[in-house]
């Protein structure tokens, strides 16, 4: 008679795998190793060291140091607790007591992890055991267990069982090539017997960090409290505890392989200090790392959020951009069609939206600011602090100028009106724009009015009525003040000439 163990289908069917695997072991149903071999026990962590470095694009490269047990001679070993999302072939071994004399022959990737039809397939043409919800119980050689249960009994009789009707499941035992956890297997040459120390490294995909800043503005706009958080995301299907944490802020180039995408601990009681000292930044190649100077335990399929930075009372200022060419609510200027030199509608358009930008000097600061995204508040009058704006920032250097773009104005208006096109030749245009900003606040405000010359490399501002600076090769910026509830124009002529 055979022996069988029953397991409950779904959330106990789990449960009863791991049954599985232990009565497995304890009768002994492991092939004995080949004369001269040896075989070791899943590596456990013995006053291990974990350290885990996460990149900005996806990927993490952990580094693990447990310890085995090694016969002289040829080894078969296995490592659990391996992330599924992991790349097999990054993985580097390295035994620590005598690396020299270890020799990897060859290794494995084991990811076929049980599950119920992991379960099946296995099990199609072998006998199996099957308990309906109404009691009844079946017992036959599986034909399918795709969507139903198909069994032939030794009589040749077919029984067809719906998968809602089903609530037990029984297997003799699990089938070969079918484990619990990722694990990669080794076959591996010691030229030493004992303990060895060993390390392995290996990339895995499923883990992100990112930076998330809360910018509280002062009620004037003349200064700002700025906070800065580690976001750590890890969804590579394992779990990392006490680990030693570093994040790399910048741009790797990586090589990105077909099939491959980017894709609770209890710490010894130690000094407050500890715990409260401030994540160490530092410059690593040409990044910036930034290291956790206590253990840090990530969960699989957890975010977890750690400070890194914080700043109290940055001098910032606010102010108004009127850029009349740009889209409605976009960074992006409106697509133009065709000739562009001499086609009069060419880069007429008006957007009326005036937008609120608010920069601060990251010199004061103190500190380089990864990409990340940034959410500004401004306390109401009841001390309550609402969300006023929302962007994402490029990894920013410290000394550098932040400006974010915070909304558009409500109440201060932009139009922008081609007065005049002209084409006296065939390689010269002149065209006169008139930009009207209308300020229906009661108190006046300076508005940057954007202006982009787009028609040709080669032009010249024949008049204006106000002054302006030249930004760039095409870009030219007024200063413009508007009174309380009132209005300014700004006027100009420009004239474009090409060979």
């Amino acid at each position: 008679m055979k022996r069988h163990r029953t397991l409950t289908a779904g959330l106990l069917f789990l449960l009863g795998v791991v049954l599985i695997v232990s009565w497995s072991a304890s009768e002994g149903t492991a092939s004995p190793a080949p004369a001269g071999w040896a075989t070791t026990t899943p590596a456990q962590a013995a006053d291990a060291s974990l350290a885990i470095t996460i990149y900005n694009e996806g990927s993490a490269l952990v580094r693990d140091q447990r310890q085995f047990e090694l016969s002289q001679g040829i080894n078969d070993v296995e490592f659990t607790d391996v992330a599924s999302m992991m790349d097999p072939t990054s993985v580097l071994f390295k035994s620590l007591t005598d690396p020299t004399g270890t020799t990897v022959l060859e290794q494995n990737y084991v990811y076929d992890l049980v599950n119920t039809s992991a379960l099946l397939e296995k099990y199609l043409d072998q006998p199996i055991r099957v308990v309906t919800t109404d009691g009844l119980t079946y017992e036959g050689t599986l034909l399918s267990g795709r969507d139903n249960i198909i069994l032939e009994d030794e009589n040749g009789e077919v029984q067809v069982i719906t998968s809602s009707a089903t609530r037990q499941f029984s297997f003799p035992e699990l089938p070969d090539g079918l484990i619990t956890r990722p694990t990669l297997e080794w076959k591996l040459v010691a030229g030493q017997a004992g303990e060895h120390d060993v390390e392995i490294t290996y990339l895995t995909y499923g883990m992100t960090w990112q930076a998330d800043y809360v910018l509280l503005l002062s009620e004037d706009s003349s200064s700002l409290d700025l906070d800065g958080w580690v976001t750590l995301n890890n969804s590579s299907g394992a779990a990392y505890e006490d680990a030693q944490l570093k994040l790399i802020a910048g741009d790797l180039q990586r090589v990105q392989e077909a099939g491959l995408s980017a894709p609770t601990a209890e710490f010894e009681r130690v000094e407050e200090d500890y715990y409260a000292a401030p994540v160490e930044e530092r410059e690593f190649f040409e990044y910036h790392l930034y290291e956790v100077p206590r253990p840090v335990t990530l969960r699989n399929n957890e975010s977890k959020q750690i400070e890194f930075v914080t700043a109290a009372s940055v001098p910032s200022d606010k102010f108004f951009v009127y850029d009349g060419l740009q889209c409605q609510n976009s960074y992006w200027y409106c697509s133009f069609y065709g000739s562009f030199q001499n086609d009069p509608s060419y880069g007429t358009q008006s957007n009326p939206k005036v937008m609120v930008m608010v920069e601060f000097d990251t010199d004061n600061v103190e500190a380089d600011l990864p990409r990340g995204s940034v959410r500004l508040y401004q306390e109401d009058i009841d001390g309550a602090a609402l969300l006023i704006g929302e962007q994402q920032i490029d990894h920013t250097p410290e000394g550098e100028i932040l400006q974010l773009y915070v909304g558009d104005a409500f109440e201060i208006v932009g139009q922008r009106i081609q007065t005049d096109f002209r084409n006296p030749s065939h390689n010269v245009v002149e065209e006169d724009f008139e930009i009207t900003i209308r300020n229906h606040k009661d108190e006046a405000v300076q508005v940057r009015v954007v202006e982009h010359l787009l028609r040709w490399r080669e032009w010249r501002i024949l008049r204006s009525n106000k002054d302006y600076t030249k930004q760039d090769s095409d870009t030219i910026e007024f200063l413009v003040n508007i009174p309380a509830d009132g209005e300014t124009t700004v006027t100009y002529n420009v004239r474009y000439e090409w060979r």
